[in-house]
C-alpha cells in the first residue's frame, strides 16, 4: 500500500475513533447535546439557532451555515417521517429527537437521534450527471426527500447507528482541517 492511502486511512481510523468518546475542553473540544420534541412549532428554528450558537461559541464560525443546514434538513427528517417504536411511544406524548455535538479542532460530529428504529434511506447518489441536467437540476429533484441527499453534499461522512433502546441516531462528520475524509489516493 503506497504512501498516501496509509495516510489517508489512518486520518479516517482517526475520526472513527473520535466519534466514540466526548471531547474534553482541554484539548479544544466542545461537547453539547439537547433534546426537542417533533410537535413543537419552532423545533427546527431552535436546532438551527442553538447549532449557530454552539459554533460561534467554539469558534467554528466558517461551517455554521453548511452544519445550520445539515442540522436543520436532519430534524426535519424527524419531525415529518420518524414514527417511534412501539415501546418508545407514549400514547398523547410527544417524539422526541436527541441532537449531539462533538467538536474537535480537526472534526465536528453531529447526531440526530429518534425513537424510529427503521433505517434511513440514504441516497446511493444522482441518477443523473449535473453537466447533463445544466440549469435544470432543481426541475429534475424532487421536493422532498432531499434532506440525506444534502447532508451527503456538505458533510464529510453520513451514516447512521441504531441505539441500545431502540430508535436510531444519524451521524454526519464534517473535516474542519481539510485533509481528513479526502478521497483515498488512488
Amino acid at each position: 500500500m503506497d504512501a498516501g492511502k496509509v495516510e489517508w486511512l489512518a486520518g479516517e481510523l482517526d475520526a472513527y475513533t473520535h466519534w466514540f468518546a466526548a471531547p474534553d475542553a482541554s484539548t479544544g473540544g466542545h461537547f453539547l447535546t439537547f433534546t426537542l420534541f417533533a410537535e413543537s412549532d419552532d423545533t427546527a428554528r431552535t436546532a438551527r439557532d442553538m447549532t449557530a450558537v454552539f459554533l460561534r461559541g467554539a469558534g467554528a464560525d466558517a461551517v455554521v451555515d453548511d452544519v445550520r443546514l445539515v442540522v436543520s434538513e436532519l430534524v426535519g427528517n424527524v419531525v415529518n417521517h420518524a414514527v417511534p417504536d412501539r415501546h418508545l411511544a407514549q400514547a398523547g406524548g410527544c417524539r422526541r429527537i436527541d441532537v449531539t455535538f462533538k467538536l474537535w479542532p480537526k472534526w465536528l460530529f453531529i447526531g440526530v437521534g429518534d425513537e424510529d428504529s427503521t433505517p434511513p434511506l440514504l441516497p446511493a447518489g444522482e441518477g443523473f450527471s449535473p453537466s447533463l441536467a445544466g440549469e435544470l437540476a432543481e426541475a429534475i429533484l424532487p421536493d422532498t426527500g432531499r434532506g440525506l441527499l444534502i447532508a451527503q453534499r456538505l458533510a464529510t461522512s453520513v451514516w447512521w447507528a441504531p441505539e441500545e433502546r431502540g430508535g436510531k441516531t444519524v451521524w454526519c462528520r464534517f473535516d474542519l482541517d481539510g485533509t481528513a475524509g479526502d478521497a483515498p489516493p488512488s
